[in-house]
């Protein structure tokens, strides 16, 4: 008979062992180049924010590259995997602004930059909604998904663009 700190010892074995499973299963968002690139804009809030904006980017224009492949063949499992690292990269992304926000870092110049994509990938994502509407055995499998990055990046321009107003707000009470 195993003892009571034994079963927690195999319980913490096990569960070790299924959170490195699913950390490989789902892997990270971003590969050994894009951390590289943003290990050396560690420092700077315009240059890192600009990177999360290009790899967001990227993922979004893949994920419409493989839905117009008449080739690609389960359309709905790779549909839902590419959103949710999207979705891993935007949330990474505003983990970033609020770690700058918490520095009491000037970020200006770089939400605006933002904003303009918080509003490209809204319109992407939304045509994204209403082009797989008409086919629900296929957005079954993403729909929910769909609808959180959607969410996500509504928040989002919402959330940015009043972190703008009230930094342009304080640069002009310091000016004074």
């Amino acid at each position: 008979m195993i003892s009571t700190s034994g079963k927690l010892v195999w319980l913490a074995l096990a569960m070790l062992l299924l959170s490195t499973a699913w950390a490989q299963r789902r892997g990270d968002p971003l590969n050994p180049l894009e951390e590289d690139q943003l290990r050396d804009a560690a420092q700077d809030p315009a240059e890192r924010l600009k990177l999360y904006i290009v790899f967001a980017r990227a993922r979004l224009t893949s994920l419409e590259q493989m839905r117009a492949d008449p080739k690609v063949t389960d359309r709905a499992q790779q549909t839902r995997d590419r959103l949710q690292n999207l979705l891993d990269v935007y949330d990474e992304l505003n983990d970033n602004i609020d770690t700058f926000v918490e520095r009491k870092a000037d970020l200006r110049k770089p939400l605006k930059a933002v904003i303009e994509a918080d509003t490209e990938f809204q319109a992407k994502l939304r045509a994204l909604k209403s082009s797989v509407d008409g086919n629900k055995d296929e957005s079954k499998q993403y729909d929910f998904l769909l609808t959180n990055v959607l969410d996500a990046v509504d928040g989002g321009v919402q959330d940015h663009r009043q972190l703008l107003n009230q930094q342009e707000e304080a640069a002009k009470h310091k000016k004074k």
